[in-house]
C-alpha cells in the first residue's frame, strides 16, 4: 500500500514541476515579446514576469499545503 502512495506522490510532484516549468516558459516568452515590442534597452518584463509568476505559484503552493494539514 505504501508503494502505491509513493507513486501517487511522485506523480503529483512531477506534475507540479511540469506546471512550474511551463508557467515559467510562458512568462519568459511574454516578457520577451513585451520587451521587444516596447524596445527598451533593459529587459524589465523578461526579468519581472517570471519572478512574479514564481512568487505567485509558491504562495499558492504554501496556501494549499497549509490547507491540507488542517
Amino acid at each position: 500500500m505504501s508503494e502505491r502512495k509513493g507513486n501517487i506522490s511522485a506523480a503529483r510532484y512531477a506534475g507540479l514541476a511540469t506546471q512550474w516549468f511551463v508557467m515559467l516558459l510562458i512568462a519568459v516568452w511574454i516578457g520577451y515579446k513585451a520587451d521587444s515590442m516596447l524596445g527598451w534597452s533593459v529587459p524589465l518584463f523578461l526579468i519581472l514576469l517570471p519572478l512574479i509568476s514564481l512568487a505567485f505559484s509558491l504562495w499558492r503552493l504554501v496556501k494549499e499545503l497549509n490547507r491540507q494539514h488542517k
